[in-house]
């Protein structure tokens, strides 16, 4: 797309492991994002506990701008999570992010990758899409409480796009 719309600044982000540290701030970013479907903070640790592969965006002040993490299954990587900061959308985060993924995918050789993103979140499916994520299925009433189904989305690592570097969603 060409058309021209104000957005944030795209004030660098530096991305690097999540740490124990960082879920402090990020448990008021599920709630503004997700509501009453946020993680919890044990879900987290959890996650960290297991080995399960996050990354944090820090911003200039050192502060999480975002985040995301992936789960591996046998030759399979699963999106967990992909959030950025609300004041901090629309300025390249997300997709910072998700290269970031990508890029930690690879390097575990799996063969593709698999997410799971309400139905109703337009902006997220555009951002997935541009990085070869095709819809495969709907588990209905997936996200509790509020019974929103979930796209389930796919992406073949022969057949998805390096990176969706100049797309504009």
């Amino acid at each position: 797309m060409t058309a021209e719309r104000s957005a944030p600044s795209t004030r660098a982000v530096t991305i690097t492991r999540m740490r124990w540290w960082h879920i402090d701030e990020i448990m008021p970013i599920e709630a503004d994002l997700f509501g009453a479907e946020r993680w919890s903070a044990p879900m987290f640790w959890s996650e960290l506990a297991n080995g399960h592969e996050y990354v944090v965006a820090l911003d200039e002040q050192g502060h999480v701008a975002g985040y995301a993490g992936l789960a591996y299954a046998t030759d399979e990587a699963w999106v967990q999570n992909v959030a950025v900061r609300r004041e901090r959308q629309r300025a390249g985060i997300g997709r910072t992010l998700m290269d970031a993924l990508l890029a930690k995918s690879r390097e575990r050789g799996m063969r593709s990758m698999w997410l799971e993103v309400a139905v109703d979140n337009a902006p997220a499916q555009r951002l997935y899409d541009a990085y070869g994520f095709v819809g495969v299925g709907v588990r209905q009433g997936y996200y509790q409480p509020s019974n929103t189904d979930a796209l389930v989305m796919r992406r073949d690592e022969a057949t998805g796009p390096n990176e969706a570097m100049g797309r504009d969603e």
